[in-house]
């Protein structure tokens, strides 16, 4: 037999290679179970055996975050109250303007002459009623007469009214101070009354807008401090201004405002912020998000052990999670929290529990 297999090599290699094969395949089944075992929790006395954390709870500020649109304090489009021509530009666009500040020119045609005729038809009128009131005096002037002449002379004066708005509207003048921001027309247009001719901003204060869920509107207040974050990384300071009194139909979020100064006029309005509202300070816990578990209702809560040795399951609140870790809030102020066999045991349970770093 020997002669036979030494005559055969390749016999020597296959039977090499099936042992080989055997021995890393009992290897790998032995470090399955070795693994399979170390997940499920160890039994004592009958009672399964989980690790455990004391977790205090802790003052922490409860913040709402939400993505908001940095938009200008105000922004007017001025528009021509008349038809005219485009007679001269006074300012340019792009500068910082004051209110009142003339920034550009209708032609005025004939109205300032119409404003003249007006003036001296009032004058006319003004000069008949007096002499018809005192003819009326002395019973020689009609009282149904002086009553049409005043009606005359109160149209008269609605006349020059008109005449000298009409002459005012050549005149486009900044309602309050801000920046020229864009102009629409050019020297030596024609403009219809109502045509767009130039936009005005003010930057001098911003409003960052957002949309907030309608179970967090309650917890605002007008006034609250926030903190405005922009997307280079800067931090400004405001404070909340406006909450909608009616949610978006579609959404059913609530549109608020934050107020931000601006003293140096950056130019920030059209970018997209960060809002880290502040809502108080809480007693809250903070662990890991992978110790959060659902009950048979799909809510979030927590596994801990009780002064009996009893899994408990409370539900918790998610105030904020980031990085680092989730703060919650609904648990006692002190908690043994379930670090290791949460999973393997129920609400009600009796079981051993061990201080995470006591088997260490």
């Amino acid at each position: 037999m020997f002669s036979q297999v030494s005559k055969r090599p390749w016999l020597i290699a296959v039977a090499i290679s099936v042992l080989l094969l055997l021995w890393l395949l009992s290897g790998s089944l032995f470090k399955a179970q070795k693994t399979a075992s170390a997940d499920q929790p160890v039994v004592e006395q009958g009672l399964a055996k989980v690790e455990i954390q004391w977790l205090e709870a802790q003052p922490m500020q409860r913040q709402h975050v939400v993505q908001g649109q940095v938009e200008a304090w105000r922004r007017v489009e001025l528009r021509a109250q008349i038809s005219a021509s485009v007679l001269r530009l006074d300012r340019d666009k792009g500068q910082p303007v004051e209110q009142g500040e003339l920034l550009l020119s209708l032609s005025p045609d004939d109205r300032s002459a119409q404003v003249v005729r007006s003036e001296a038809e009032v004058r006319q009128r003004e000069t008949d009623v007096d002499s018809a009131r005192r003819l009326h005096e002395r019973k020689l002037f009609s009282a149904n007469e002086l009553l049409r002449l005043d009606s005359e002379l109160a149209k008269a004066r609605a006349e020059l009214a008109t005449a000298r708005l009409h002459l005012r509207n050549t005149r486009i003048e900044a309602p309050f101070a801000g920046v020229y921001d864009a102009r629409q027309v050019e020297l030596g247009d024609f403009v219809q009354a109502g045509q767009s001719l130039l936009t005005l901003v003010d930057i001098r204060q911003l409003k960052v807008s957002a949309q907030i869920a309608q179970q967090q509107v309650t917890q605002l207040t007008l006034g609250q401090p926030v903190r405005v974050q922009l997307l280079d990384g800067r931090e400004l300071a405001g404070e909340l201004h406006f909450i909608a009194a009616a949610a978006d139909p579609d959404s059913r979020s609530f549109r608020i405002e934050v107020r931000v100064d601006n003293p140096e006029r950056l130019r920030l309005a059209g970018a997209s912020a960060t809002l880290h509202i502040q809502t108080g300070e809480a007693m809250a816990h903070r662990l890991s998000p992978a110790l959060l578990s659902l009950d048979a209702a799909g809510r979030h809560g927590v596994k801990w052990v009780n002064q009996q040795q009893r899994v408990e399951f409370t539900p918790v609140a998610l105030i904020s999670v980031d990085n680092q870790g989730a703060w919650v809030s609904g648990l006692p102020p002190r908690v043994a929290l379930i670090t290791l066999g949460q999973g393997f045991v129920e609400p009600g349970q009796q079981v051993l529990s061990q201080l995470a770093n006591e088997g260490s």
